[in-house]
């Protein structure tokens, strides 16, 4: 079974899936898209080609756990996505993933355009890996 974290964004969503035992982040990507149709249907087309059954999408609540706009464009996209894909979408707490996925890219090097390259990509890692976490408790 694999499991797919999704960090959806305004110009770009970085996403991430498990190892088909679910226990490890596996690989992970940008989709480069503004489009939120068109994401959701590049997930889909992810999740029915690589067997995902879970799809968590990160939902980033405001630090006082109010629901912000950002907020609401996730909770329409996994509406969405409720809809398009046979997989169960799950909406997870993702605050503070941004910034900790570009502390992470500073202590390893990465400035400019190479970090605006992989930063999406390893937010969505870090909600996976907390979600996969959270299963195994």
């Amino acid at each position: 079974m694999r499991v797919m974290a999704v960090d959806y964004g305004e110009a770009r969503t970085g996403i991430a899936v498990s190892d088909e035992s679910a226990s490890l982040v596996g690989e992970a990507w940008i989709i480069r898209e503004k489009n939120q149709s068109a994401v959701a249907e590049a997930i889909s087309a992810e999740v029915l080609s690589r067997n995902v059954q879970t799809v968590v999408v990160g939902y980033p609540k405001n630090m006082n756990g109010t629901v912000g706009p950002q907020a609401l464009k996730s909770e329409r996209l996994a509406d969405h996505l409720r809809l398009i894909c046979d997989a169960e979408v799950i909406l997870w707490d993702e605050r503070m993933t941004t910034v900790s996925a570009h502390r992470i890219l500073d202590n390893a090097g990465r400035y400019g355009k190479k970090r605006s390259k992989s930063v999406d990509a390893v937010a969505a890692s870090l909600i996976l890996e907390s979600y996969l976490s959270y299963r195994k408790r």
